[in-house]
């Protein structure tokens, strides 16, 4: 079977594999030499302060990245974006983020294939989400992404090798992920203003529902798969 229409094809798209490994490369370097900031949300905040006011595009690209590598914590870069920036600009900067993201995901993906979801994704979350989007369709993901603690983020790459559009993924994925992220940035907003109590109580509340999420995965992709 001809993969490709001619030799100049195969070149271009070996080049542009090539081109892309190198710079998945090179950020998860930048990544794991930063992450202890990303982690920290007193670092962080630190840190954003030092772009002056390109902090929301800093925020912005950090959130992105915190969707295409796995472990860097959405939610604590949200945090920081409710403290950092109040809660209505810091809903708009994290979920602008996630879009990003979100959207590099899915085109690396649609892109590159199946062969590079298999080297960037675990064994263990293809082997139990395989599938899983093409089956359960919109009303499925967007009650999958909805839950936090779930992985979200692999769903994203996943999405990317079914027949769906950009569009309607980043649809589901902007309603799917609003109310947590919400919940985070205000709790970050909060936390600014002094009002410690309610922040950890938010927070506590999301933290709770991830770590159900998480504990729960297995049964409710089987009941997202029935349905």
């Amino acid at each position: 079977m001809q993969i490709f229409s001619s030799p100049a094809a195969r070149r271009r798209a070996l080049a542009g594999a090539a081109g892309a490994t190198v710079l998945l490369v090179a950020a998860s370097l930048a990544v794991r030499q930063y992450l202890p900031v990303l982690a920290d949300p007193d670092r962080l905040r630190a840190w954003l302060d030092g772009f002056g006011i390109f902090a929301p595009l800093a925020l912005v690209v950090i959130q992105a990245m915190q969707v295409i590598f796995a472990p860097i914590p959405g939610q604590v870069v949200a945090l920081v974006s409710g403290y950092a920036f109040g809660p209505v600009a810091g809903t708009a900067y994290s979920l602008a983020g996630v879009l990003l993201g979100s959207a590099i995901a899915f085109t690396l993906a649609k892109k590159f294939g199946r062969p590079m979801v298999e080297r960037l994704l675990h064994e263990d979350v293809l082997t139990r989400f395989d599938g899983f989007v093409e089956q359960v369709g919109i009303p499925g993901l967007l009650a999958f992404v909805i839950v936090p603690g779930l992985p979200d983020d692999a769903i994203c790459f996943l999405s990317g090798l079914t027949t769906w559009r950009l569009r309607t993924f980043l649809a589901v994925i902007i309603v799917g992920r609003l109310p947590a992220y919400v919940l985070t940035v205000y709790a970050g907003g909060e936390l600014a203003a002094g009002h410690v109590r309610p922040a950890l109580a938010i927070l506590g509340v999301v933290v709770a529902l991830s770590v159900l999420g998480y504990a729960q995965r297995d049964r409710i992709r089987s009941v997202l798969d029935r349905s």
